[in-house]
Protein backbone atom coordinates (compact mmCIF):
# COMPACT_ATOMS: atom_id res chain seq x y z
CA UNK A 1 0.00 0.00 0.00
CA UNK A 2 1.34 3.47 -0.84
CA UNK A 3 2.23 5.67 2.10
CA UNK A 4 0.12 8.83 2.33
CA UNK A 5 1.78 12.21 2.16
CA UNK A 6 0.89 12.76 5.80
CA UNK A 7 2.51 9.46 6.72
CA UNK A 8 5.58 10.39 4.68
CA UNK A 9 5.89 13.68 6.56
CA UNK A 10 5.52 11.92 9.89
CA UNK A 11 8.13 9.33 8.93
CA UNK A 12 10.53 12.05 7.83
CA UNK A 13 10.06 13.87 11.13
CA UNK A 14 10.73 10.70 13.09
CA UNK A 15 13.85 9.96 11.07
CA UNK A 16 15.06 13.50 11.66
CA UNK A 17 14.56 13.15 15.40
CA UNK A 18 16.36 9.82 15.41
CA UNK A 19 19.29 11.26 13.51
CA UNK A 20 19.56 14.14 15.97
CA UNK A 21 19.39 11.78 18.93
CA UNK A 22 22.06 9.53 17.46
CA UNK A 23 24.49 12.28 16.46
CA UNK A 24 28.07 11.46 17.35
CA UNK A 25 29.52 13.25 20.35
CA UNK A 26 32.49 12.99 22.65
CA UNK A 27 32.11 13.64 26.36
CA UNK A 28 34.99 15.44 28.04
CA UNK A 29 35.17 15.36 31.85
CA UNK A 30 33.91 18.63 33.28
CA UNK A 31 32.57 19.88 29.94
CA UNK A 32 29.15 19.69 28.35
CA UNK A 33 28.83 17.07 25.59
CA UNK A 34 30.06 18.35 22.23
CA UNK A 35 27.67 17.58 19.39
CA UNK A 36 28.73 16.50 15.93
CA UNK A 37 28.95 20.18 14.97
CA UNK A 38 31.18 22.81 16.52
CA UNK A 39 30.08 26.26 17.68
CA UNK A 40 30.27 27.57 14.11
CA UNK A 41 27.91 24.88 12.85
CA UNK A 42 30.66 22.93 11.11
CA UNK A 43 31.49 19.28 11.68
CA UNK A 44 34.72 18.83 13.68
CA UNK A 45 37.77 17.38 12.01
CA UNK A 46 39.38 14.05 12.91
CA UNK A 47 41.18 13.59 16.22
CA UNK A 48 44.70 14.98 15.94
CA UNK A 49 46.79 12.21 17.49
CA UNK A 50 49.91 14.34 17.07
CA UNK A 51 48.59 16.39 19.98
CA UNK A 52 48.88 13.43 22.36
CA UNK A 53 51.49 11.08 23.73
CA UNK A 54 50.39 7.49 23.10
CA UNK A 55 51.16 5.11 25.96
CA UNK A 56 50.91 1.33 25.60
CA UNK A 57 49.34 -0.15 28.73
CA UNK A 58 49.69 -3.80 27.65
CA UNK A 59 52.41 -6.37 28.16
CA UNK A 60 53.52 -8.35 25.12
CA UNK A 61 52.21 -11.91 24.80
CA UNK A 62 55.06 -14.42 24.54
CA UNK A 63 56.45 -17.52 26.21
CA UNK A 64 57.32 -15.23 29.16
CA UNK A 65 53.72 -14.10 29.74
CA UNK A 66 52.57 -14.48 33.35
CA UNK A 67 49.36 -16.49 33.82
CA UNK A 68 47.23 -17.26 36.84
CA UNK A 69 48.91 -20.29 38.43
CA UNK A 70 46.03 -22.63 37.61
CA UNK A 71 46.38 -21.82 33.88
CA UNK A 72 49.40 -24.01 33.32
CA UNK A 73 49.33 -24.23 29.50
CA UNK A 74 50.68 -20.70 29.04
CA UNK A 75 50.93 -19.02 25.66
CA UNK A 76 51.58 -20.89 22.42
CA UNK A 77 52.35 -19.54 18.96
CA UNK A 78 52.62 -22.37 16.42
CA UNK A 79 54.05 -21.73 12.99
CA UNK A 80 51.75 -22.78 10.15
CA UNK A 81 53.69 -21.22 7.29
CA UNK A 82 56.82 -19.15 6.95
CA UNK A 83 58.85 -18.41 3.85
CA UNK A 84 58.67 -17.95 0.13
CA UNK A 85 55.69 -19.47 -1.65
CA UNK A 86 55.52 -21.16 -5.00
CA UNK A 87 54.22 -17.86 -6.33
CA UNK A 88 57.48 -16.16 -5.42
CA UNK A 89 56.22 -14.01 -2.53
CA UNK A 90 56.78 -14.23 1.23
CA UNK A 91 53.98 -15.51 3.46
CA UNK A 92 53.70 -16.31 7.18
CA UNK A 93 50.83 -17.52 9.38
CA UNK A 94 50.54 -18.86 12.92
CA UNK A 95 48.09 -20.53 15.26
CA UNK A 96 47.90 -19.11 18.76
CA UNK A 97 46.54 -20.53 21.98
CA UNK A 98 46.03 -18.77 25.31
CA UNK A 99 43.85 -18.94 28.38
CA UNK A 100 41.45 -16.01 28.74
CA UNK A 101 42.92 -14.75 32.00
CA UNK A 102 46.64 -14.37 31.37
CA UNK A 103 48.85 -11.50 30.35
CA UNK A 104 47.17 -8.11 29.95
CA UNK A 105 43.53 -9.10 29.71
CA UNK A 106 39.94 -8.16 30.47
CA UNK A 107 37.47 -9.77 32.86
CA UNK A 108 33.92 -9.64 31.55
CA UNK A 109 31.10 -9.49 34.13
CA UNK A 110 30.16 -13.09 33.34
CA UNK A 111 33.50 -14.11 34.87
CA UNK A 112 31.89 -13.70 38.32
CA UNK A 113 28.22 -12.98 37.53
CA UNK A 114 25.92 -15.69 36.25
CA UNK A 115 24.08 -14.32 33.23
CA UNK A 116 26.32 -11.25 33.08
CA UNK A 117 27.63 -9.77 29.82
CA UNK A 118 30.31 -11.73 28.01
CA UNK A 119 33.35 -10.09 26.42
CA UNK A 120 31.55 -9.47 23.14
CA UNK A 121 28.69 -7.71 24.96
CA UNK A 122 30.66 -5.17 27.00
CA UNK A 123 29.49 -1.69 25.93
CA UNK A 124 32.19 0.43 24.30
CA UNK A 125 31.39 3.20 26.79
CA UNK A 126 32.96 0.97 29.46
CA UNK A 127 36.12 0.48 27.39
CA UNK A 128 36.85 4.04 26.30
CA UNK A 129 36.88 7.01 28.63
CA UNK A 130 38.73 9.34 30.99
CA UNK A 131 41.40 7.70 33.10
CA UNK A 132 41.78 8.16 36.84
CA UNK A 133 45.09 6.79 38.13
CA UNK A 134 45.26 6.16 41.87
CA UNK A 135 48.82 5.69 43.10
CA UNK A 136 49.44 3.33 46.04
CA UNK A 137 53.06 2.50 45.25
CA UNK A 138 54.24 3.74 48.65
CA UNK A 139 51.70 1.66 50.56
CA UNK A 140 52.37 -1.43 48.42
CA UNK A 141 56.10 -1.10 49.02
CA UNK A 142 55.38 -1.47 52.74
CA UNK A 143 53.14 -4.53 52.43
CA UNK A 144 52.54 -6.79 49.44
CA UNK A 145 49.00 -7.50 50.65
CA UNK A 146 47.94 -3.84 50.69
CA UNK A 147 44.37 -3.11 49.59
CA UNK A 148 43.11 0.26 48.37
CA UNK A 149 40.98 1.94 51.05
CA UNK A 150 38.16 4.47 51.00
CA UNK A 151 40.57 6.91 52.65
CA UNK A 152 42.99 6.43 49.74
CA UNK A 153 40.23 7.25 47.25
CA UNK A 154 39.11 10.29 49.23
CA UNK A 155 42.71 11.53 49.51
CA UNK A 156 43.07 11.18 45.73
CA UNK A 157 39.88 13.17 45.17
CA UNK A 158 40.93 15.86 47.63
CA UNK A 159 44.09 16.39 45.60
CA UNK A 160 42.88 15.81 42.04
CA UNK A 161 39.13 16.42 42.09
CA UNK A 162 36.07 14.13 42.24
CA UNK A 163 35.98 10.97 40.17
CA UNK A 164 33.37 11.43 37.45
CA UNK A 165 30.86 8.83 36.36
CA UNK A 166 32.20 6.86 33.41
CA UNK A 167 35.84 7.08 34.45
CA UNK A 168 38.15 4.10 34.01
CA UNK A 169 39.89 3.85 37.37
CA UNK A 170 43.40 2.41 37.19
CA UNK A 171 45.31 1.34 40.29
CA UNK A 172 49.06 1.91 40.17
CA UNK A 173 50.95 -0.34 42.58
CA UNK A 174 54.36 -0.41 40.87
CA UNK A 175 54.08 -4.19 40.49
CA UNK A 176 54.42 -4.12 36.68
CA UNK A 177 58.16 -3.46 37.16
CA UNK A 178 58.38 -7.07 38.41
CA UNK A 179 57.03 -8.51 35.14
CA UNK A 180 57.72 -11.21 33.86
CA UNK A 181 59.27 -12.72 37.01
CA UNK A 182 56.28 -14.78 38.17
CA UNK A 183 57.69 -15.40 41.64
CA UNK A 184 58.22 -11.69 42.31
CA UNK A 185 55.06 -10.60 40.49
CA UNK A 186 52.64 -13.12 42.02
CA UNK A 187 54.41 -13.84 45.29
CA UNK A 188 54.56 -17.55 44.44
CA UNK A 189 55.24 -19.45 41.23
CA UNK A 190 54.08 -22.95 42.15
CA UNK A 191 52.32 -24.38 39.04
CA UNK A 192 48.66 -25.16 39.64
CA UNK A 193 48.58 -23.58 43.12
CA UNK A 194 47.01 -20.14 43.68
CA UNK A 195 46.81 -20.39 47.47
CA UNK A 196 50.06 -18.58 48.32
CA UNK A 197 49.86 -15.42 46.20
CA UNK A 198 50.79 -12.01 47.54
CA UNK A 199 50.30 -8.74 45.67
CA UNK A 200 48.32 -5.54 46.31
CA UNK A 201 45.04 -4.47 44.72
CA UNK A 202 41.60 -3.03 45.53
CA UNK A 203 39.86 -3.38 48.88
CA UNK A 204 36.17 -4.24 49.17
CA UNK A 205 34.93 -0.89 50.51
CA UNK A 206 36.96 1.11 47.99
CA UNK A 207 35.65 -1.02 45.12
CA UNK A 208 32.06 -0.46 46.26
CA UNK A 209 32.68 3.28 46.48
CA UNK A 210 34.16 3.42 42.99
CA UNK A 211 31.62 1.37 41.04
CA UNK A 212 28.45 1.81 43.10
CA UNK A 213 28.75 5.46 44.18
CA UNK A 214 31.21 7.07 41.76
CA UNK A 215 29.94 5.10 38.77
CA UNK A 216 33.32 3.99 37.46
CA UNK A 217 33.01 2.34 34.05
CA UNK A 218 35.80 -0.15 34.80
CA UNK A 219 38.48 -0.94 37.35
CA UNK A 220 42.01 -1.79 36.24
CA UNK A 221 45.34 -2.49 37.91
CA UNK A 222 48.99 -3.23 37.17
CA UNK A 223 48.75 -6.55 39.04
CA UNK A 224 47.34 -9.98 38.21
CA UNK A 225 43.90 -9.38 39.72
CA UNK A 226 41.56 -6.64 40.87
CA UNK A 227 41.44 -8.65 44.13
CA UNK A 228 44.60 -8.76 46.19
CA UNK A 229 46.71 -11.91 45.87
CA UNK A 230 45.69 -13.59 49.12
CA UNK A 231 41.96 -13.22 48.43
CA UNK A 232 39.86 -16.36 48.70
CA UNK A 233 36.40 -14.87 48.15
CA UNK A 234 37.22 -12.58 45.18
CA UNK A 235 34.81 -10.02 46.57
CA UNK A 236 36.08 -7.18 44.36
CA UNK A 237 35.48 -9.25 41.23
CA UNK A 238 31.95 -9.94 42.45
CA UNK A 239 31.23 -6.28 43.24
CA UNK A 240 32.54 -5.10 39.88
CA UNK A 241 30.72 -7.83 37.96
CA UNK A 242 27.44 -7.02 39.74
CA UNK A 243 27.80 -3.46 38.42
CA UNK A 244 28.23 -4.88 34.88
CA UNK A 245 31.71 -3.36 34.81
CA UNK A 246 34.81 -5.06 33.39
CA UNK A 247 38.15 -5.53 35.13
CA UNK A 248 41.44 -4.74 33.39
CA UNK A 249 44.34 -6.80 34.76
CA UNK A 250 48.11 -6.97 34.28
CA UNK A 251 48.33 -3.42 32.95
CA UNK A 252 51.68 -1.67 32.64
CA UNK A 253 53.20 1.80 32.21
CA UNK A 254 50.73 3.43 34.58
CA UNK A 255 53.66 5.53 35.81
CA UNK A 256 53.54 7.33 32.45
CA UNK A 257 49.98 8.53 33.01
CA UNK A 258 48.89 11.59 35.00
CA UNK A 259 46.45 11.19 37.87
CA UNK A 260 43.83 12.84 35.67
CA UNK A 261 43.65 14.00 32.05
CA UNK A 262 44.46 10.89 30.01
CA UNK A 263 41.96 8.96 27.90
CA UNK A 264 42.04 5.17 27.94
CA UNK A 265 41.07 2.91 25.05
CA UNK A 266 40.91 -0.71 26.26
CA UNK A 267 39.78 -3.04 23.48
CA UNK A 268 39.78 -6.82 24.01
CA UNK A 269 39.29 -9.61 21.52
CA UNK A 270 35.53 -9.72 20.82
CA UNK A 271 34.89 -13.28 21.98
CA UNK A 272 31.29 -14.49 21.97
CA UNK A 273 30.60 -16.22 25.26
CA UNK A 274 34.04 -15.38 26.63
CA UNK A 275 34.57 -14.60 30.31
CA UNK A 276 37.75 -12.72 29.44
CA UNK A 277 40.35 -12.28 26.76
CA UNK A 278 43.61 -10.67 25.67
CA UNK A 279 43.53 -6.89 25.88
CA UNK A 280 45.37 -4.16 23.98
CA UNK A 281 44.97 -1.05 26.10
CA UNK A 282 46.44 2.36 25.32
CA UNK A 283 46.21 5.84 26.77
CA UNK A 284 46.12 9.21 25.02
CA UNK A 285 47.96 11.70 27.20
CA UNK A 286 47.98 15.43 26.46
CA UNK A 287 51.64 16.60 26.50
CA UNK A 288 50.79 19.27 29.07
CA UNK A 289 50.17 16.48 31.55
Amino acid sequence: MAISELSRAAAAALLGCAAAACSVWVETPGDAPATSEDSDGEAPGPLDLAAYDLVDLSHTFSDETVYWPTDTAGFSLEELAFGETEGGYFYSAYSLATAEHGGTHIDAPIHFLEGGPDVASIPLRRLVGPAVVIDITAQAAETADYRLTVADVEAHEAKHGPIETGSLVLLRTGWSARWPDALSYLGDDTPGDASQLHFPSYGEAAARLLVEERGAAALGADVASIDYGASTDFIVHRIVAAANAPGLENLTNLDLLPARGATVIALPMKISGGSGGPLRAIALVPPSN
